[in-house]
């Protein structure tokens, strides 16, 4: 096993030749290997024959998501990794709130990198991103590129030094049946999921930030089974706070006998301002509106009161604007 750490993100290696995740660090052939894993699909009732829309306009199903994996990656890592996940869903909130919190960052990470690396394929085929040439802020290929190296804990023995990189939550739900779907925001690296009796929220990339900037509604919930409306209102507040986080996470990572140390660099640094920009009402009542759709509130309806917009919480927490 190499020991040097893959790092795709340098020669824009998306062309299904080596491990997504890995790269030529084991001698192993290479299998392509679903994004959406057969238990999620059989769990979900999914066919597989479903469609997501990628980020260049391009459909396709679910099943026919799909990356490059060494077959010892998968065989001895990602499938223990993968049974793990499998069973705690099966079981439902009890089981997955007990899951380590890293070991759903592996999982999630994982699940994103994946749509990451199929997104950047198509990039480079479409030649908007090439080794001489960058269509895309190279912002958001360093989050990329950290995302991928954090995930790399997977097959490899990664330590951060006194932080985490991610804001995880798993909340029970009301509804004990609750069908399986999905959401991920690919540029704040903001993931959701809901399943039978549990719900998730991650961002990924954060340090944790999101999860105290809503400490005091994640206090009021505590372990209180949320209504459908509350889970996707909390997704809401999530997603639009990883939007106004205005911080890209800066690591130092050093490689010591095999051992991957990644050290987080403060983020406040030479900045005065505050990590999150002004939460504005209108603008999150925009997002709200997005998530409410099953439930038809119109935009109007949620800010009809411009300094209180309507929320499923008593009380509702919501942050202070300026």
């Amino acid at each position: 096993m190499n020991s040097t750490i893959y790092q795709p993100f340098k020669n824009f290696d998306f062309k299904y030749k080596n491990c997504f995740l890995s790269g030529e660090t084991f001698d192993a052939p290479v299998e392509e290997i679903n994004v959406l894993p057969d238990w999620l699909l059989k769990v979900a009732n999914f066919s597989g024959e479903e469609q997501i829309k990628l980020l260049d306009e391009s459909v396709r199903a679910y099943n026919t998501l799909k990356v490059p994996c060494s077959t010892e990656v998968s065989a001895n890592f990602i499938q223990p990794l993968e049974n793990k996940i499998a069973a705690a869903f099966s079981e439902g909130y009890a089981a997955v709130s007990a899951l380590s919190e890293e070991g759903l960052f592996k999982w999630i990470g994982k699940f994103m990198y994946s749509l990451i690396y199929i997104e950047m394929n198509a990039a480079v085929r479409l030649q908007q991103i090439s080794a001489d040439g960058v269509n895309m802020s190279q912002g958001l290929m360093h989050k990329f590129g950290n995302l991928n190296t954090m995930i790399q804990s997977i097959y490899r023995d990664v330590v951060y030094e006194d932080f985490t990189p991610w804001s995880i939550v798993v909340v029970p739900l009301e509804e004990q049946d609750t069908s399986f779907s999905f959401r991920d925001e690919i540029n704040t690296l903001t993931f959701s999921l809901k399943l039978k009796d549990f719900g998730i929220i991650a961002c990924l990339q954060d340090n944790g930030t999101n999860k105290i900037f809503h400490r005091e509604l994640l206090e009021q919930i505590g372990t209180k089974p949320l209504s459908a409306q509350q889970f996707e209102e909390l997704c809401a507040r999530f997603y639009y706070s990883a939007y106004l986080f205005n911080r890209l996470p800066e690591y130092t990572v050093m490689t010591v006998e095999g051992m991957v140390y990644i050290d987080a660099m403060p983020l406040r640094g030479t900045m005065n301002k505050a990590l999150f920009d002004h939460w504005q009402h209108k603008t999150y009542a925009q997002v709200l509106q997005d998530f409410w759709k099953p439930w038809g509130h119109t935009l109007f309806e949620i800010i009809k009161d411009p300094t209180n917009p309507i929320s499923y919480f008593e009380p509702a927490c919501l942050p202070a604007t300026q």
